[in-house]
């Protein structure tokens, strides 16, 4: 009999989601940086062996909307409550397990099973853990606690199994070389936003959004163009820099990382524009793509 299912990943901003998702699929799936807000949509990565097929997901995460986007991106996450076979709620040995209880207290009431994955335990002992895990046993009292380290891929694989004796019988719901929902444009925009999370300090990052505009690729190269979206003629020349160096260096690691990822010859061409407000403008928004429906 055939298994396939939706496991869907939840959880704080910080707390190494992005990281466990990349892990699982065994492809770089979902940007991970040490900024918070690092994923902004809901993305798909998708595991295949001959009897089951899993579809994980990723969403951002989950925190008290300040700003539009801000509501959209925890409606991805909410989502992801919805129409999930399995519930991944992913918190570390760090944050505050009292965080976003109103949202904790939806996954309590949920019946698909949910595993609480208390990631990072190597910056903890064996007491504190203890101790954890004994509080989140409180406040999920139906999930199944697994203590993992994403990063060093410590109790990835025994979660793994334990997906796979969860999942519902179902044939597949995408074909078998299918690794993600998500068009290649999308994770060109999202490699250079990567870049520029890692290159640049404080608000900037936050107030960007990139468009993928051109892609076109042929036997042996892709032609990529990219527009970085910011709020203000300042933000602007941060990005760009003196004499565009700052530019030409965020452009410079996203090609090589982009040649990486795609596995031949990258032309990437970067332009910058101002669109005041677009992180508050719901039809800015919603061409950007965040619309969870």
């Amino acid at each position: 009999m055939h298994k396939a299912g939706f496991v869907n990943i939840v959880g704080n901003p910080n707390v190494g989601k992005s990281t466990l998702m990349n892990q699982l699929v065994g492809e770089r799936i979902s940007i991970a940086t040490f900024k918070a807000q690092t994923t902004r949509h809901r993305i798909m990565g998708i595991v295949n062996d001959d009897d089951c097929q899993i579809v994980f997901s990723d969403t951002p995460g989950v925190l008290k909307p300040s700003y539009k986007m801000q509501e959209m991106m925890l409606a991805f996450s909410e989502s992801a409550l919805q129409d999930a076979d399995i519930l991944l709620y992913v918190t570390d040995v760090n944050e505050n397990p009292e965080k976003n209880k109103d949202f904790l207290d939806k996954v309590g009431k949920m019946d698909v099973p949910v595993l609480l994955l208390i990631n990072k335990i190597d910056q903890t002992d064996q007491k504190k853990l203890g101790e954890l895990v004994e509080l989140w046993h409180r406040l999920l009292p139906k999930a199944e606690i697994l203590p993992i380290s994403a990063q060093n891929k410590f109790g990835t694989d025994i979660l793994l199994k334990r997906i796979k004796e969860l999942l519902p019988d179902s044939p597949p719901y995408f074909d078998k070389d299918q690794l993600t929902d998500k068009p290649a444009k999308f994770f060109v925009s999202e490699i250079l936003r990567e870049k520029i999370l890692r290159y640049y300090d404080k608000e900037v990052p936050y107030s960007v959004e990139v468009v993928t505009e051109r892609f076109k690729e042929d036997e042996h190269h892709i032609h990529i163009s990219c527009v970085i979206y910011v709020e203000r003629d300042s933000q602007k020349g941060i990005i760009i820099g003196h004499q565009g160096l700052a530019l030409k260096k965020v452009s410079s690691e996203a090609r090589k990382s982009l040649e990486k990822f795609f596995g031949k010859p990258v032309y990437l061409d970067t332009f910058v524009k101002v669109d005041k407000d677009w992180r508050n403008s719901q039809r800015e928004l919603q061409q950007f793509g965040y619309d969870p429906k």
